[in-house]
């Protein structure tokens, strides 16, 4: 193929979209001191294993000449721009982020950061979730993000109230069932 229809540069200059944040705007960076330390691990180790691995492997691929039909060379460029790309975002999140310790909590008695809340959904089924940070959120897991609508929803609620959850389907009522922050991580 003729380089006149190749776009290579080696400065390459083009910009990912950021990762979405899954914050609300003006919001706080809430997340555990577990969640926390697994964000640092991750900046840790793309920043001392992944990313010198992939300039190396680079820097071999440049040195073997033709650049625009070096498959290792462009897709080692490309995963150099996502491992950056998210170097950056990990970055800013640790930056702004508020750890808080769901075992210092003093209010066991209401739903806030941290508690694993186990309610009864409105088809009557038992569920526990506990809430954490946006960063900390995994659905298999049981772990909700604090800005969830379902953590929203019970915010401040204690054990036998029933709230109501907004979700697209309409208003759906849910009964809380049991508070822990001892489970809490």
């Amino acid at each position: 193929m003729s380089k006149a229809f190749v776009k290579e540069t080696d400065d390459e200059t083009e910009e990912l979209p950021e990762e979405p944040g899954g914050l609300p705007p003006g919001s706080k960076n809430y997340i555990t001191p577990e969640g926390f330390r697994r964000l640092q691990d991750e900046l840790r180790h793309l920043s001392r294993e992944d990313r010198p691995r992939v300039v190396e492997t680079v820097a071999w691929a440049a040195g073997n000449g033709d650049r625009s039909e070096n498959g290792d060379y462009i897709y080692g460029k490309q995963r150099l721009r996502e491992i950056d790309r998210r170097l950056r975002f990990l970055a800013k999140r640790l930056e702004n982020a508020e750890v808080v310790d769901p075992a210092r909590q003093s209010r066991h008695d209401q739903v806030f950061f941290g508690a694993t809340v186990t309610y009864v959904d409105p088809r009557g089924a038992e569920q526990t979730v506990t809430i954490v940070g946006v960063d900390e959120a995994d659905l298999a897991e049981g772990k909700v993000s604090w800005a969830s609508p379902l953590a929203r929803a019970m915010a401040r609620a204690r054990a036998g109230d029933a709230v109501e959850l907004r979700t697209p389907g309409g208003i759906e009522r849910i009964e809380v069932l049991k508070i822990d922050y001892r489970g809490a991580s």
